[in-house]
């Protein structure tokens, strides 16, 4: 996928296509061969929200790209340019995978792409894109949906999320979070799947979880548990629990649970590992254990994720 176009016309957002230009600009872990050709297509020089954009290329260069993501427009209710649907037919006829960032789904449900697929925009919007597009299957409850070849994001950070997705699909997790680091963003948010808040970072020094997370990492293989949590931070349980809340969004235990789950990722993705061996550093215990939490979190068993991952090639740390 390396070619990715960018839609760019007139009654756009800038947020949205700011970020996809920021994010696929450039390689920052240097692992990534080769990395992405960003190009801007559109009619001609378009008003994007306050700012004047000056298109690299036509909307005819969509057809030739590898992806073509189409950022949120303004006004949903407007009439979707004619050129624009054509040039978004013609990539869809062309094998391009197909991406929408924020309302940029009413674009692709006007092109047809989205027929008899799971689709999501922004939580205000998604009763419209349902009522107005009645064979498109909206999920307004999702950050993001990946049918394979069309995606979609909700809107703002969603978009970011789902932009990394993208990299994390082509290149593998630490290309993926090579770029969330520079954007400063979390990693990794899983869209249609669990939305888990992956791990914080306390606003401050002296928060109490400032040094117990990093602590509870280290120390993932290990058999902790709540009250093993609790005794290092010096604290009750229920207090603990408090704390969690406020920062993870969720309770010690499933902010464990979710890092087991992340540590299996990167090891499937990193290593040559048997399944065993990443259920024991990961600290599921057995392969068994690791299948059934993994299947249920991510959505698919460890060995079918191992396999997604190796087949996007060297970069993948395969």
């Amino acid at each position: 996928m390396a070619t990715i176009a960018l839609a760019a016309t007139d009654g756009m957002l800038h947020f949205e296509l700011a970020m996809a230009c920021e994010v696929f600009v450039r390689d920052p872990s240097g692992l990534a061969d080769p990395w992405y050709d960003l190009v801007v297509c559109g009619p001609g020089p378009v008003r994007i929200g306050r700012f004047r954009v000056e298109p690299d290329a036509g909307l005819d260069r969509l057809a030739r790209a590898d992806t073509v993501i189409v950022p949120s427009v303004e006004d949903i209710d407007a009439e979707v340019p004619a050129d624009l649907l054509d040039a978004v037919r013609s990539a869809h006829q062309a094998g391009a995978r197909m991406v929408s960032l924020c309302t940029g789904a009413f674009v692709l449900a006007a092109a047809g792409v989205l027929d008899g697929l799971h689709a999501t925009t922004h939580w205000a919007h998604t009763e419209a894109l349902a009522a107005r597009y009645p064979r498109v299957q909206v999920d307004p409850d999702v950050l993001y949906v990946d049918n394979g070849n069309v995606l979609a994001s909700a809107g703002k950070a969603a978009a970011i999320d789902l932009c990394l997705h993208l990299i994390r699909r082509d290149h593998g997790s630490t290309v993926a979070n090579a770029v969330a680091r520079r954007l400063v963003v979390p990693p990794h948010r899983a869209g249609g799947q669990a939305q888990f808040v992956t791990t914080p970072v306390p606003a401050r020094d002296d928060h109490p979880l400032a040094d117990l997370l990093p602590w509870a990492m280290e120390r993932l293989d290990r058999p902790l548990t709540v009250e093993d949590l609790a005794r290092q931070a010096n604290m009750s349980s229920r207090n603990l629990a408090r704390h969690f809340r406020s920062v993870t969004g969720s309770t010690p235990l499933h902010w464990l649970s979710t890092q087991r789950i992340r540590r299996a990722q990167e090891l499937l993705e990193n290593t040559d590992n048997s399944i065993d061996a990443i259920a024991q550093a990961a600290g599921m215990g057995t392969a068994t254990t690791l299948r059934r939490h993994f299947h249920r979190t991510v959505g698919v068993p460890p060995d079918a994720y191992r396999r997604t991952f190796r087949s996007v090639g060297p970069s993948s740390g395969s």
